[in-house]
């Protein structure tokens, strides 16, 4: 129902209510309840119905203009985030593709070009094209969980074992950084969801820190059982997010450092994956920093998701 509607329904309620009580049984001093006996009553009842009708007949136009006005706000932002959003698509594709076509550009015209230099451009080309794909496919992903998730599988999901094999999975990359990551996830945890998405909940979550938390540092995920839900704590005593920015960071493309996030290849939609995949799964998210430093993000998880 829409907010004029609401609003007239809930006027026209407190006016037939005031009519039922205070003019279908006569005076403000009664004691008793009493049907009318004098025409005059009759007569200011058909008036009151007669007034009810026209103030109802305005406030019903009134609050069909107010509708209009929010469903055309509604459009007009939608259509701005759009064409934002359509922005930075492009310009984030703009820059692997624009990399890769003159890297083999230079190739292709350059025939006499040394083989160790060809050979770089070639490396650079496909790390591009990588991260290319990496973006495509975390668009791919989102469009899924924006316009298609009723058709997104739910199954038994064992999140500790996810979790376990991420840590494994993530090794090298962790002791590249010289970073611990402390699993303190007990065995049992079961819930009804999505598991690729479950993965990419964690997934995203320790690439971030990896990538940003600064080298040296210690990540702990924890967790608490509540009836319906598992509540999720994942946390880094790295450099920590700036307050400033803390709103802003489950936004689409939305960047901390925008040169320090692109030349570590992410796409700048793995917190949005993240936050989009936690409400799926019928919960809630939310990024603090702790007094001890680093970032801390807080999300539930619901035992058995409906779709």
């Amino acid at each position: 129902m829409k907010e004029g509607l609401k609003m007239w329904l809930s006027i026209m309620a407190i006016f037939l209510g005031y009519a039922i009580v205070f003019i279908l049984f006569e005076d403000y001093d009664r004691k008793v309840l009493q049907a009318f006996n004098e025409p005059s009553d009759w007569n200011l009842l058909w008036f009151s119905i007669v007034i009810l009708i026209g103030l109802g007949a305005l406030l019903y136009r009134y609050a069909k203009r107010m509708d209009e006005r929010i469903s055309r706000k509604q459009v007009e932002l939608e259509n701005e985030m759009r064409r934002q959003l359509t922005q930075n698509i492009s310009h984030e594709l703009k820059t692997p593709v624009s990399s890769i076509l003159g890297y083999m550009d230079t190739i292709l015209d350059n025939p006499n070009i040394p083989e160790d230099t060809k050979h770089h451009f070639i490396v650079r080309s496909k790390e591009q094209a990588q991260r290319l794909a990496a973006l495509l496919q975390d668009i791919s992903l989102l469009n899924r969980l924006d316009y298609g998730s009723n058709m997104i599988t739910m199954e038994r999901v064992n999140v500790s074992l996810t979790v376990s094999d991420l840590v494994q999975e993530c090794a090298m990359a962790l002791e590249q950084k010289q970073m611990v990551l402390k699993n303190y996830l007990p065995e049992d945890i079961i819930i009804h969801g999505n598991s690729s998405l479950i993965y990419s909940i964690f997934r995203n979550l320790i690439d971030n820190s990896i990538n940003y938390a600064g080298t040296g540092t210690t990540i702990e995920i924890r967790t608490e059982q509540k009836a319906k839900e598992w509540r999720f704590t994942f946390s880094d005593n790295g450099v920590g997010i700036p307050s400033e920015h803390l709103s802003r960071i489950f936004e689409r493309f939305y960047r901390v450092d925008k040169g320090r996030s692109r030349a570590m290849g992410g796409t700048g939609l793995g917190l949005a994956i993240v936050k989009n995949a936690v409400i799926l799964h019928g919960g809630t998210i939310s990024v603090s920093i702790p007094k001890s430093g680093g970032v801390c993000f807080q999300f539930s998880l619901s035992k058995n998701t409906k779709q």
